[in-house]
């Protein structure tokens, strides 16, 4: 379960990469019941999403013209530059920084070897995201084209603990990922490997799944407004309705109905 009580190697904000900042939060704030609060002059065109006055995500200008618009999951680290040279030293690439944030924090980018892209954020004024769980992250996923040297990886990176389960029909495992000593309470995401052809990318990465209240009405709320839907509503058996999108500018995400919430 992912929560805002933030230890190392747990996912601590998430923020959108857009060519259209204006659009796609009017995408997002519509779909999600958020508000955007758009940063000052001083911040670059990023600003946060918010739901209930809690900051829930983040979004910002892409800073590099050839990269495609995407979200981006952040894990928390006591030191960024410590994790970059863990990154580097395990086959990962840095992307950018390690780089201080005014006083809120440190922040670096990274491309994990089969492809995926992620950062990590050394809290300083900002810890994190202010709220996780219902109508905002709660859980995030890494489809791969190798599980196993993903695996290796982030435990040798943050030093998580992995379950695999097998899928159902024998379509494979899914790895159940958990900050270190955490237990399956501890958890806060999986990773799947599938078939170069089977990512839309042809790459890996990670996606983020927001908390909705109804899928179905979710996914039609996002195809009226112009996303595409990449696996309708599915119902997971004790984790709740799920259904995987992408928005209007190509950027991959979901959403979750919780089990809890079905009943």
């Amino acid at each position: 379960m992912l929560t805002t009580d933030y230890v190392p190697g747990a996912p601590d904000w998430v923020d959108l990469g857009s060519r259209d900042v204006a659009t796609a939060a009017a995408f997002y704030t519509a779909l999600l019941g958020w508000e955007y609060q758009p940063g000052g002059p001083e911040s670059g065109g990023y600003g946060t999403f918010r739901l209930a006055g809690q900051t829930v995500a983040a979004i910002g200008p892409l800073q590099d013209e050839n990269a495609r618009p995407a979200w981006t999951v952040y894990f928390e680290t006591a030191d960024a530059d410590a994790t970059t040279a863990a990154v580097q030293q395990a086959g990962g690439s840095l992307r950018f920084g390690p780089m201080d944030v005014a006083d809120q924090g440190r922040l670096a980018g990274y491309t994990d070897p089969g492809g995926a892209e992620f950062a990590v954020w050394q809290p300083g004024g900002t810890k994190g995201l202010d709220r996780v769980g219902a109508g905002a992250l709660c859980w995030t996923e890494l489809y791969t084209v190798d599980a196993e040297q993903a695996k290796r990886f982030y435990t040798t990176v943050f030093s998580w603990d992995t379950q695999d389960m097998p899928l159902p029909g024998g379509a494979g495992t899914y790895t159940v990922v958990s900050r270190a000593g955490g237990g399956p309470e501890g958890s806060h995401g999986g990773l799947m490997q599938l078939a170069t052809d089977m990512l839309p990318e042809g790459t890996s990465y990670w996606q983020p799944y927001f908390a909705v209240i109804d899928t179905d009405a979710s996914v039609a709320a996002a195809t009226a407004r112009g996303a595409t839907v990449l696996m309708p509503g599915t119902d997971v058996e004790g984790v709740g309705r799920i259904a995987l999108l992408r928005d209007p500018e190509g950027a991959y995400f979901a959403v979750l109905q919780p089990a809890e919430s079905m009943s």
